[in-house]
């Protein structure tokens, strides 16, 4: 039986596509994690910064790899996840959410997402005008999960380019999940959803060095009127992180 799904527009899933299966020459692998927290996301280069697209970590790369004397050609999918990994190329979770809504705001006609987001944490003149001119660097996930961008969505009420969003209560870094996909039943009512598929990018200390990166997992639903945090979680450790959390689905204004 064919499934019933519904998914992001198809430029947000070649986002997605192009975070998963970065290539250079025939290399291809996913881009890492990176976290900016020590470096300010404001003055560095979006590539070094996590809050680079597709296009700017192949172009930096491209750069680095010249300099470097290192042939694309001799690049695997194994050396090149390593390479990006010490140059500290890579991506964090709220500049992948920010990439990814970006092409779905603009599939869907409403424009850049920079257009609609408030910055609620720029204060002053100069902090405002800053992120009106690099609105991913300064777009976090309690940006994203702020009542003046989102609201908060029911389970039941779930779909495509909802977030999962993921707010410490201690002072661990906040985290963010995409849903790029929904699976509905196929004996009616058939808007229940049954199956929430997320894209992420994380750390996992299994991980080790080089395993970070961009990554999807999905949550099994059997009670869409229970909490989601009561689903299946197909990446454990995740909802074991997230018992220290508060967790909701939020969907942008």
């Amino acid at each position: 039986m064919e499934k019933n799904t519904k998914t992001l527009s198809p430029s947000a899933i070649s986002i997605i596509d192009q975070y998963m299966n970065f290539s250079i020459g025939k290399a291809v692998c996913s881009i890492p994690y990176f976290n900016n927290r020590k470096i300010g996301a404001h003055i560095a280069l979006r590539a070094y910064a996590g809050k680079g697209s597709p296009k700017d970590i192949r172009e930096e790369v491209t750069v680095r790899l010249t300099k470097d004397h290192v042939s694309i050609d001799v690049l695997t999918g194994e050396s090149l996840k390593k390479y990006l990994t010490d140059k500290k190329i890579g991506i964090d979770c709220s500049g992948l959410a920010y990439y990814i809504l970006n092409a779905e705001s603009e599939a869907q006609d409403r424009g850049s997402l920079g257009k609609h987001i408030h910055f609620t944490g720029a204060h002053g003149l100069f902090s405002k005008i800053r992120s009106t001119l690099r609105p991913v660097e300064n777009c976090n996930v309690a940006t994203f999960a702020d009542n003046k961008n989102s609201k908060v969505i029911a389970v039941k009420d779930v779909q495509p380019g909802d977030m999962i969003t993921m707010i410490s209560r201690t002072n661990d870094r906040d985290h963010i999940l995409v849903i790029h996909e929904v699976e509905y039943g196929n004996s009616a009512p058939t808007n229940i959803p049954t199956k929430i598929i997320y894209t992420h990018t994380n750390a996992y200390p299994e991980d080790g060095v080089y395993g970070t990166g961009v990554r999807q997992g999905a949550i099994d639903i059997s009670d869409p009127e229970k909490s989601i945090l009561e689903g299946v979680w197909s990446e454990k450790n995740l909802l074991t992180k997230a018992s220290d959390y508060s967790v909701e689905i939020r969907r942008l204004l």
